[in-house]
């Protein structure tokens, strides 16, 4: 049975289009007290239940129930629950209200009495409580006022935002203008470490620099040229070097990298003002002031034995990392050294075109470069450990070492010449630990029954320059007496006579007795040449 149906059954019992019934007499002795009603619809009056008696709970017929539907002006029942909210007891001075009081009170759901005192609770309950409209208008304030808050706050926090993207926008604008904070991927990660050892700097006699802008006022670059000058790209548009190749000695070619105008100035300054004032082992003869091959060479003339090894790729074995930690253990800080060590290493590149454009590819990490004035003093001051540990092992076995650039030397007399395998052997150990390479085509062993030179230059009794060198420039030289020194040119040297007289010089530094000697048939060409 459906609600509605329920409903009608209380009120009356009928059924839409069926005449009135007679309601049936209750046998509850409540029921005994109400009488029976005509069936004769009545006319509709407004009561309250202050007026009502025991006839106004009789049952309803369909006919007054529409009725009064019609005198409303919309179906009695088409919404039950329309006329209040359920946490409110409606008012007796509702028809429908007083329509269903009545169903209750004529099925014996309720007593009047009851009824009248609900009705009275209702009353004093909406006279407690605040009305409708102004509970709902105060939440709705509360809503907008919350909604006004939180956009206040919104909006504040934008503004705030807005005032930090300023200010760091503002203040990265004036890092790149004072400052160094990025200088490329893979190569940047000392630059926000700016503590330098002053004491062990000032205790050297080097510059006291500690962050890029001291630098950059040292080397009077501004920031914006130092970072171009040092910024590392794998892909570049622009390089800061010339390339060009040379030929070996030994065969192949030699590529050799001439920096451009300012980073040959940058490079210049380093040298004079930092690595020239660093001291290096006494044992290094190479691109150190007052010494060369010659004195190289005289470390070991008139030796049992000479060992000849060489280091493979030298300057291309002294990377990035071991330059900025030259620098860092000079007591510069990470911030300084990475940037010195930028200006001084680069990557050796293949140049391609692509779309129009050219671009310097980096095959290879950054290295020492041959060509810029740093490498050659750098070298050195890496080679030092290296320098080091021969030095004790050639002492402690009566050896004598010595290293020019890349060529190390070892040579004995004596009992002291058995122990060929093992300086040979540890020598392969420390070459390795210290992350060089030996070239083993350029090892040699040479006993006194043969001619020994060192770094070009013969041992074996005295220096001396080769027969085969002092025999060619005599046969030049007597040439050129007949057909003049152009004549002579056979290897198609562009300045044939600056290198003749270059080889005099060479000679007569190495063996100043036959160096003159040829001085005098040059003297004796006068216009011939």
């Amino acid at each position: 049975m459906g609600l509605l149906s329920f409903i009608r059954r209380l009120l009356g019992r009928d059924q839409p289009g069926q005449p009135p019934a007679h309601p049936r007499p209750s046998t509850s002795p409540r029921h005994n007290t109400v009488p029976q009603v005509s069936a004769t619809p009545q006319p509709v009056k407004k009561k309250t239940l202050a007026q009502l008696d025991s006839d106004v709970f009789a049952g309803i017929s369909t006919a007054e129930t529409k009725k009064q539907a019609k005198a409303m002006g919309r179906p009695l029942w088409s919404n039950l629950f329309a006329f209040g909210r359920q946490s409110v007891i409606p008012p007796a001075t509702d028809e429908r209200t007083l329509m269903i009081d009545r169903a209750m009170v004529g099925e014996g759901l309720i007593t009047p009495e009851e009824l009248a005192e609900i009705h009275e609770i209702g009353l004093k309950m909406e006279e407690l409580r605040p009305s409708y409209d102004g509970v709902r208008h105060q939440g709705q304030a509360a809503v907008n006022a919350d909604k006004a808050a939180k956009a206040e706050l919104k909006r504040q926090k934008k503004a705030e935002s807005a005032a930090r993207r300023a200010e760091r926008e503002a203040a990265i604008v004036q890092r790149r203008a004072t400052d160094i904070i990025f200088l490329g991927r893979g190569v940047s990660g000392g630059l926000a470490d700016r503590r330098s050892h002053v004491e062990k700097l000032q205790e050297a006699k080097l510059p006291v620099l500690a962050t890029p802008a001291e630098l950059a006022a040292a080397l009077e670059l501004p920031i914006k040229r130092l970072r171009w000058l040092a910024f590392h790209a794998e892909v570049a548009v622009v390089t800061h070097y010339i390339r060009f190749q040379i030929p070996k000695k030994s065969g192949g070619m030699r590529e050799i990298s001439t920096p451009h105008a300012d980073l040959a100035r940058a490079q210049r300054w380093i040298l004079q003002n930092i690595l020239e004032r660093v001291p290096v082992s006494g044992v290094a003869h190479g691109f150190v002031r007052e010494r060369g091959t010659l004195t190289n060479a005289r470390s070991h003339t008139g030796k049992d034995v000479v060992l000849n090894a060489d280091l493979k790729d030298f300057f291309p074995s002294i990377t990035f990392p071991r330059v900025r930690g030259i620098f860092q253990q000079l007591g510069y800080s990470p911030a300084v050294s990475t940037v010195l060590a930028l200006l001084c290493t680069e990557c050796p590149r293949r140049t391609v075109s692509y779309d129009g454009q050219t671009f310097h590819v980096a095959t290879g990490p950054r290295a020492l470069p041959q060509g810029a004035c740093t490498s050659p003093a750098l070298s050195n001051l890496c080679a030092r450990k290296l320098d080091l540990r021969f030095a004790a092992l050639a002492a402690r076995h009566g050896w004598t070492y010595t290293r020019y650039a890349d060529d190390l030397t070892f040579s004995a007399r004596g009992e002291s010449a058995k122990a060929t395998a093992l300086i040979l052997s540890r020598l392969h150990n420390i070459v390795k630990d210290e992350h060089f390479e030996v070239n083993e085509a350029k090892t040699r062993i040479q006993r006194r029954n043969a001619q020994q030179s060192v770094t070009g230059v013969v041992v074996n009794d005295r220096c001396n320059v080769d027969r085969k060198t002092r025999r060619r420039l005599r046969a030049i030289l007597h040439q050129a007496q007949k057909t003049g020194i152009a004549a002579q040119n056979r290897i198609g040297h562009d300045n044939f006579a600056g290198w003749v007289s270059g080889m005099l010089g060479y000679v007569k530094m190495i063996n100043p007795q036959q160096g003159m000697k040829l001085f005098k048939a040059w003297d004796l060409l006068g216009g011939q040449k």
